[in-house]
């Protein structure tokens, strides 16, 4: 019986990325950091942020990494929940502004 695709332990490998192609995980990866440092946003805010796009984008390793890390940064419970809400918003709302484009053919071809 397989352990299927996404295991937690392999989130401890993604420095290793640099493995297959050493130049550009690297070049990643000082991007990520500098990304990540205190700017014009805090190390909170970006966390939930972060949190909230890999929610959207259903990744798995991002929702652990940063639930942790939003945790890490100071964030609650209440606070981590709004941001993934705000995510779900945005992407059923983009899903629905789309239809716009469905609408608009239909018109077309039968009114």
């Amino acid at each position: 019986m397989s352990k299927g695709y996404f295991q937690p332990e392999d989130l401890k490998k993604f420095p290793q990325i640099t493995e297959f192609q050493e130049e550009m995980g690297k070049k990643f990866f000082d991007y990520y950091g500098t990304v990540f440092e205190e700017g014009a946003l805090t190390k909170r805010e970006k966390c939930l942020i972060a949190l909230a796009v890999a929610h959207a984008i259903n990744c798995p390793y991002c929702m652990d990494s940063y639930t942790g890390a939003s945790l890490s940064n100071g964030a609650d419970e209440e606070q981590m929940m709004e941001a993934v809400h705000v995510a779900a918003a945005i992407k059923s709302g983009a899903t629905l502004a789309n239809s716009v484009m469905m609408m608009n053919q239909v018109k077309a071809k039968l009114m």
